[in-house]
């Protein structure tokens, strides 16, 4: 079987009535959000703080 080339398989549309699978922008955007600050702020605060405490327990 022949292989086809570019200009063969460019010409070929899937047809108008498909829509994209990826479409282009122009749509509006939710603002990016970071669910997880509290957390991570708490988990650090919660490291720092078993790290105080050790070294206050073993000095």
């Amino acid at each position: 079987m022949a292989d086809p080339g570019d200009r063969d398989f460019y010409q070929r549309s899937p047809g108008a009535h498909l829509p994209e699978d990826r479409p282009r922008g122009g749509g509006p955007r939710r603002p990016l959000k970071h669910p997880g600050t509290l957390g991570t702020v708490l988990l650090v605060a919660l490291v720092i703080l078993v790290i105080l405490v050790g070294i206050a327990l073993f000095p």
